[in-house]
């Protein structure tokens, strides 16, 4: 987001931020079992390296951890954690499976554990369960809407004069109709 509003600014547009998409964390006891028990443990995004950290304390260095992204990668490295991510030009989860880790013959019969947040993408793990993982998930936060005074949001973005309304997520255009009563969608619609 920080980019794309640097882009708009750089532009000399004018724009107002509002989050439509929050996290908040899941207290799952269970997960930690998971963890202890787990020989290679996949985290999907730098939120779930922030909310697993509340609960582990140490981190055993006897086990492999991987991360989908750059962004999840050093989020582990910052906490000390050798981690392992996908090849650069391969940064999404089918990158992570090109490792040789994670091949049929190293995966067969290992728990793995991907933490991540409820109701993640399923392809990973299908395809690790695939190759003969023991695989578990941990799911660490929710992706919740925030608490506004929808009247109060909704006079800020008709003063403010917004025409155009950029989407970064299905999620977030769900939680912008949840926000939004039904008399101002003539309004949404007419917008960009």
């Amino acid at each position: 987001n920080q980019s794309m509003e640097d882009a708009l600014r750089q532009r000399g547009i004018a724009f107002m931020t509002t989050p439509l998409l929050a996290v908040e964390p899941l207290h799952d006891a269970q997960g930690l079992t998971y963890f202890r028990n787990a020989e290679i443990v996949i985290f999907i995004s730098t939120n779930a390296v922030e909310f697993a950290n509340q609960l582990i304390g140490d981190w055993p260095a006897a086990k492999h951890y991987l991360a989908v992204g750059d962004a999840t990668c050093q989020a582990l490295n910052d906490l000390g954690v050798e981690v392992q991510s996908a090849p650069a030009e391969l940064q999404q989860t089918e990158g992570l499976l090109t490792l040789p880790l994670l091949q049929p013959e190293q995966v067969k019969q290992r728990n793995i554990l991907i933490i991540r947040g409820q109701g993640g993408r399923e392809d990973l793990g299908d395809t690790l369960s695939q190759r003969g993982a023991q695989l578990s998930y941990w799911e660490v936060y929710r992706r919740v809407c925030p608490t506004y005074d929808v009247q109060q949001l909704l006079q800020s973005w008709q003063k403010f004069g917004i025409d155009t309304i950029l989407l970064t997520s299905g999620d977030i255009l769900k939680n912008l109709l949840k926000l939004l009563p039904k008399e101002y969608f003539p309004w949404l619609q007419a917008c960009h």
